[in-house]
């Protein structure tokens, strides 16, 4: 239960103002099919994610567990300070636009997702944790959490959000966790 809900709220709490946010603000406007936008953001993120915590998962078991502790606590630090750099807008995936909402939000969040913060971080959740399936579905959750508001409220609620704010919680709790992990693991 833990790993599902630490995946969740970090997910959830980085999500906010980051790339995904603004594609999905984009697909809204571009598309008026909102639940074949989230329908795309669902299945991109569960393959992405569920990809990601196995990586995590699997070097847990190649990783001495001595290594592995102190590895997954820098790591979640260093997520945690990197989600105060902004990310930029890329629009260079603008041609998959003509196959349609679901299969262009399918294509975007996927290859938006890699690389990212929260694929980092699916990685490492499901490193401390060592749970596949609760990472996955957890990480799944706080994707949507953040970005089913933005599908259906869009600009007011990005205007209401104070993004500085959401950035430096975001820092905090992965920065926290990093913590946690090094010094509850020795």
């Amino acid at each position: 239960m833990e790993a599902l809900l630490s995946s969740t709220f970090t997910v959830a709490l980085a999500e906010i103002g980051d790339k995904t946010q603004l594609l999905t603000l984009f697909l809204v406007a571009r598309f008026a099919q909102r639940n074949q936008i989230l329908l795309g953001i669902l299945i991109a993120t569960i393959v992405n994610h569920g990809l990601s915590a196995y990586l995590g998962t699997w070097l847990m078991d190649v990783i001495p567990s001595g290594y592995a502790n102190i590895l997954v606590g820098v790591s979640f630090i260093l997520v945690g300070l990197w989600i105060l750099i902004p990310d930029k807008d890329d629009d260079e995936n603008a041609g998959v636009m003509r196959h349609g909402a679901f299969v262009a939000t399918l294509v975007l969040f996927f290859l938006a997702e890699i690389g990212d913060k929260t694929q980092i971080a699916t990685v490492i959740l499901a490193a401390k944790y060592d749970a596949f399936m609760w990472v996955t579905i957890g990480t799944t959750l706080g994707m949507l959490i953040a970005n089913v508001p933005v599908a259906y409220t869009g600009e007011w609620l990005m205007k209401k959000i104070p993004f500085h704010w959401v950035r430096w919680s975001a820092c905090s709790v992965f920065c926290l966790l990093g913590v946690l992990t090094l010094t509850l693991s020795r």
